[in-house]
């Protein structure tokens, strides 16, 4: 990747404590030097769930970065420029998102809610695990792709609807 300045990501999600908090992470390890990712959510939870920070733990990933963000911390004229924003969960695709600057692309990469599973902790555990799959699956498809500024949409879109179809 080639790319003078990164390409700045950002997940979101409505609590962001889950499928964002795994996007960033698994972004921010295997991005390198061409990407920074971000997460944030509509309505944060206030804390990263106990079982994604344990599912990045448990692949290798430091979960220091992770915190439960708001979306208005990057919206507005102060807000960073980003080149894509990844919407994760269906609440956050549907509701009216805030002004982002720079106009960046968007694509719904959509996935279901670990953190909604019920069950014993090995239950929430798999659940969490196939969300970082799905994730994994996606992003290393597009860093495989080697997006510019000026591809990485299409490149996102049509992740969206190949791993769609897989999920």
């Amino acid at each position: 990747m080639t790319t003078a300045t990164p390409l700045r990501t950002l997940f979101l999600c409505t609590g962001n404590s889950a499928r964002s908090i795994l996007a960033e992470g698994i972004l921010r390890h295997h991005g390198g030097e061409g990407f920074r990712a971000y997460s944030a959510g509509s309505t944060p939870t206030g804390m990263p769930n106990p079982f994604a920070i344990a599912t990045l733990r448990d692949r290798g990933i430091s979960p220091d970065f992770a915190a439960s963000k708001s979306w208005l911390n990057f919206s507005g004229a102060d807000g960073p420029a980003m080149d894509l924003i990844v919407t994760v969960c269906d609440n956050a695709a549907g509701e009216t998102c805030p002004i982002w600057p720079g106009h960046p692309a968007m694509v719904h990469w959509g996935v279901p809610d670990p953190a909604a599973v019920i069950g014993d902790d090995a239950t929430i555990a798999a659940a969490f695990a196939v969300t970082f799959e799905q994730m994994y699956r996606r992003i290393t498809a597009l860093l495989a792709a080697q997006p510019t500024r000026a591809t990485i949409a299409g490149i996102a879109a049509d992740i969206a609807v190949t791993e769609g179809r897989l999920s």
